[in-house]
């Protein structure tokens, strides 16, 4: 497995939101962590980054524990974040955005690619972050976040706050990845959705997983879609 995470148990301050927490992502998978507000789904995206402050258990990415290693280390090791806020920088043109990316290789290649990759972002080069649609920032978000070339994504709300019709616009590019050759960790509000277009997921409910396994067979499950994934979106 690309990412193996186990018993991993953590929070903030001295209250733990994780509670032995266990969960895989293979090579080119899309894995999906639902739950319902308060889950702890960001704040174990946040233990594999590195960002939560106090963690205990296993997180391996590529075989080798990432216990101690800082998110710089992290990022060079494979491994990108897109936050569910703040993940680009509002004031600075689409071109300053993927400029700042650090500790990047080839750089101009490699903005040229995201540039093919995500056409639209070409017609609005000198365009500022601020003024482009919700879909256009998270697709600038991605953009950003392959620049290092990582092999797995960790994905934080990406459609939180999109209006719906540009919903499916970020499924499609959260789909797209793989081809890539990229994993994709995700935390979606939006369950049904987000488990349509993986091929695993696992349910959290207060910190722990409750239920884990291919995303049909999450979907077919009644009582949980009942508990844990709500009505459809």
């Amino acid at each position: 497995m690309l990412l193996e995470i186990s018993d991993v148990r953590g929070g903030y301050g001295g209250a733990d939101i994780l509670h032995g927490v266990a969960l895989e992502v293979g090579e080119r998978e899309i894995v999906t962590i639902a739950g319902t507000n308060g889950a702890g789904k960001s704040t174990l995206a946040k233990a594999v980054i590195g960002l939560l402050p106090k963690v205990s258990g296993r997180i391996a990415f590529d075989g080798r524990d990432l216990a101690g290693q800082q998110v710089e280390d992290r990022i060079a090791a494979g491994l990108a974040y897109v936050p569910q806020v703040a993940n680009v920088f509002p004031s600075l043109t689409v071109l300053e955005n993927l400029k700042v990316v650090p500790n990047v290789r080839d750089a101009a290649a490699r903005i040229a690619a995201q540039l093919d990759a995500f056409p639209a972002l070409k017609q609005r080069l000198r365009q500022r972050a601020a003024t482009l649609s919700g879909g256009e920032r998270q697709m600038l978000a991605f953009a950003r976040a392959l620049l290092t070339g990582p092999r797995l994504v960790v994905l934080d709300e990406p459609t939180a706050a999109l209006a719906p019709a540009l919903v499916r616009q970020v499924f499609d590019l959260v789909l797209q990845l793989p081809a890539q050759g990229v994993a994709v960790l995700m935390v979606e509000q939006r369950a049904r959705q987000a488990l349509a277009i993986s091929d695993r997921g696992c349910i959290l409910d207060q910190g722990r997983v409750v239920l884990a396994g291919p995303a049909a067979g999450l979907l077919a499950d009644d009582r949980m879609a009942q508990l844990y994934l709500g009505g459809a979106h």
